[in-house]
């Protein structure tokens, strides 16, 4: 089997590409080819038997994606995008990337088929943004999709074309809507969603982090070693049971920012929930204002995706797997 993951340079997939060389396998299939692809070159995480290339690659442009597929994967996780703050302050780029990027990887694909009938998985990474307000008590797996930011808009979009593209049998496709990623480790990003790891990545490594939006806003979490799972699981599926309807909601927590701050204060103590410090944002208030708070991912689950199981879960997952197990002082 020949993998393609595009963005794996980011955390989530390194994460997968480790995970991928770690088993060596998808689901039951054996992996002979790993294709790394992101705007800056990945790097192999670990010894490969098989082949393994790592390729620093702009998918805005329209011949990257007649590159990229070439090889002929068998399985490709398409995890490129630009955050949501970052599409939202930057029109134009958003759109070149997570729109006609998304577009250039389709028509790449099609054309491919047309020439020798290759009909790969294609794993679309959409986003919990995809859907506006005003919200249900939860978001069921009927409701509609109607974002009210750039990044959301953008990812709707993809998921469109990855049913169509499906329906005309130029590919299998499914789309994931992830939940925001949190603990999401390194340094803070330009996602507007970012604060929800910071207050609890900074002070669990001893630093200080700012809260721009008020305790009680509530949101929808999963961990990365829950996105990770998400992916291979979707990767590997039996996808007849989708159907027309390709893309779905993947479970999560609902929790609040002050269950967040008490979760944090359980498995850390009191003093890593002091280095926590109000800091109002009127844009990112505005921003989150329009997300999604709780879902009831039926579908998801029927077909065996799992999320975590509690925030204190997702917090010691980070500290066993970013943190060697310490609490920074």
């Amino acid at each position: 089997m020949h993998i393609l993951i595009i963005g794996a340079a980011g955390m989530i997939g390194r994460k997968l590409a480790a995970q991928l060389l770690g088993h060596g396998r998808l689901g039951q299939a054996g992996i002979e080819r790993l294709t790394l692809a992101d705007i800056v070159a990945p790097t192999v995480p670990q010894r490969f038997n098989g082949k393994a290339d790592c390729m620093a690659v702009d998918l805005a442009h329209p011949d990257t994606a007649t590159q990229l597929v070439a090889g002929r994967p068998d399985v490709i996780f398409h995890l490129a995008a630009i955050v949501s703050g970052e599409a939202e302050a930057d029109f134009e780029k958003g759109y070149a990337i997570n729109l006609d990027g998304t577009r250039h990887l389709l028509e790449a694909i099609r054309l491919a088929h047309a020439q020798d009938a290759y009909r790969p998985r294609l794993v679309f990474t959409s986003s919990i943004a995809a859907f506006g307000a005003p919200f249900p008590e939860a978001i069921d797996d009927q409701f509609l999709t109607a974002p009210l930011t750039s990044y959301g808009t953008q990812k709707a979009v993809g998921e469109l074309l990855l049913s169509d593209y499906t329906r005309k049998g130029f590919l299998d496709g499914i789309g994931i809507r992830l939940p925001t990623i949190c603990i999401r480790p390194g340094k803070p990003n330009l996602a507007a969603s970012g604060f929800f790891s910071n207050i609890l990545r900074e002070p669990l490594a001893g630093q200080d982090a700012i809260l721009p939006v008020s305790p009680d806003v509530r949101h929808w979490f999963a961990s990365p070693r829950a996105a990770v799972g998400f992916l291979l699981h979707a990767g590997a599926m039996d996808l007849t049971a989708l159907g027309a309807r390709r893309s779905l909601n993947m479970p999560g927590l609902s929790a609040t920012v002050a269950e967040e701050i008490e979760a944090l204060k359980r498995v850390a103590g009191e003093q890593a929930a002091r280095r926590i410090h109000a800091q109002p944002d009127e844009t990112i208030m505005r921003i989150v204002a329009g997300w999604p708070r709780n879902f009831d991912p039926q579908r998801a689950l029927a077909l065996g995706f799992r999320a975590d199981a509690s925030f204190d879960e997702i917090i010691r997952n980070h500290i066993d797997d970013e943190l060697g197990g310490t609490i920074g002082a």
